[in-house]
């Protein structure tokens, strides 16, 4: 009982403070270590045992983190650098905008605006497989797809929650919450993505795609006669003049962000096994392919190299965003484990018939709430997809698909947060006060939600 309430007081105490606006990593590294000196003095156990054991109960408090900071910083946190700093170099030369005109351009071909809308939908969210952050997506549909979209014939209320959504399911081999998953569950990153997160994501993107067709429709034509919008809200903006304007880059430009998701697959357990490759392997034989045709391209090797800068501006950046929320996140949750305030709440659901799906509902409820509500679906799912793992061997339930899931609903529930980055990104963009944008992406998130939640159950 005791553990449970640590564990409970905890989570209290870190949601009060990223609710206050506290920094998060912050928030949560504070209260785990609050919890872990506890935990140190009340337990007759040591914190850490083996070759790192300190033997103090203060300092192993402190080697936790600093177990932690070694072995995510070397592994996990090497892989989220080398993508982080490939999508910056990506950017920087251009071959994301060139990926993004290339696949939006058919979309001008077709007549009727929702259908535009719709499939404007589904190539964004396969655009995020290649291009993992959901801010970094939107800012760039927003000066490619946008315009496109309300010069259909859509609201630019619809036209923005659009962009809102596309990166919902952070789908792919490259997002950060993947990387966790696959790096928690012992997995190929590849493998993880096409037999478990596509396998559960499928029926999902099925369901937004038709639920996002029928909902903006009705609050074009709902909105449109209450005034809440007017006939100015479907003119389309001025971005598509400044894009066109901008000097085109080539059209090969345009599959460098594919090679390294293909380069992943092709030299997988799924395909070909006997060349093993690895992330950032992956990443870097990509960077230096697309900075060799670059420097061709270009003929100013100065500049050529220069470029390569944003690359390490990329890792360093995320390092301070991601990676250390990470390690805050694992430090917060270890906190909870070390309590046995998790193992309690197993071994009281255990005897239940469907203790594995209470578990599971349990922890799903959580992220989606604490995703909502702080308006990150990182911190959410990076301070309770650790426990997963125990959890499901403590069932004999299957770990992969009891964490996908939790992956699956923190991004849904970021993008139905008036806080989040993304939205606030999009709303600043695009004119539309952000509490409009999730009002439009609330009932297809919804959806979503409780579609995942039932396919999930399922599988587990």
């Amino acid at each position: 009982m005791t553990g449970i309430i640590i564990s409970a007081l905890s989570i209290l105490a870190a949601a009060y403070l990223i609710l206050k606006k506290y920094y998060a990593p912050g928030a949560l590294l504070v209260v785990g270590l609050v919890t872990l000196g506890v935990v140190a003095c009340i337990s007759p156990d040591p914190l850490v045992t083996g070759k790192k054991a300190t033997h103090l109960a203060g300092l192993d408090v402190i080697q936790i983190v600093t177990n932690l900071l070694q072995s995510r910083s070397a592994g996990l946190g090497m892989n989220i650098m080398a993508i982080a700093g490939f999508s910056a170099y990506m950017d920087r030369i251009g071959a994301s905008k060139a990926l993004l005109r290339l696949s939006v351009k058919p979309l001008t071909y077709v007549r009727s605006p929702y259908i535009v809308m719709t499939m404007g939908l589904a190539l964004s969210i396969g655009l995020n497989i290649f291009i993992p952050s959901a801010a970094g997506l939107a800012l760039l549909l927003m000066v490619s797809l946008y315009p496109i979209l309300v010069a259909a014939g859509i609201s630019r209320q619809s036209a923005g929650a659009t962009i809102l959504i596309s990166g919902c399911l952070c789908l792919g081999p490259s997002g950060p919450n993947n990387l966790l998953a696959a790096d928690l569950t012992k997995m190929h990153v590849m493998d993880f993505f096409l037999n478990v997160q596509w396998t559960i994501a499928w029926l999902v993107v099925v369901v937004i795609l038709f639920a996002h067709y029928f909902t903006q429709r009705w609050f074009d034509q709902k909105d449109l006669a209450s005034g809440r919008i007017t006939k100015e809200d479907f003119v389309p903006p001025q971005t598509a003049e400044t894009e066109d304007k901008e000097r085109p880059m080539p059209i090969i430009y345009a599959l460098f962000p594919l090679v390294p998701v293909i380069m992943l697959f092709v030299f997988s357990p799924l395909m070909y096994k006997a060349i093993r490759m690895e992330v950032v392997t992956a990443i870097l034989t990509s960077t230096l392919i697309a900075f060799a045709i670059d420097a061709l391209f270009r003929r100013d090797f100065r500049e050529s190299i220069g470029q390569l800068k944003s690359y390490a501006q990329g890792m360093g950046k995320v390092f301070s965003s991601t990676v250390f929320l990470i390690v805050c996140a694992e430090v917060f949750a270890t906190g909870l484990t070390k309590s046995g305030g998790i193992a309690a709440i197993i071994s009281s659901v255990s005897t239940m018939d469907s203790g594995a799906i209470a578990v599971f509902t349990v922890m799903f409820l959580i992220v989606a709430g604490a995703s909502l509500v702080t308006g990150s679906g990182n911190a959410s799912f990076f301070s309770f997809a650790p426990m997963i793992p125990d959890a499901a061997a403590a069932f004999g339930a299957n770990a992969a698909f009891m964490i996908s899931p939790l992956q699956l609903v923190s991004g849904m529930a970021r993008s139905s947060s008036p806080v989040a980055g993304v939205t606030i990104a999009v709303s600043g963009l695009s004119g539309v006060e952000p509490f409009t944008l999730v009002r439009r992406s609330i009932p297809v998130m919804a959806l979503a939600i409780v579609t995942t939640y039932l396919h999930a159950i399922m599988m587990i």
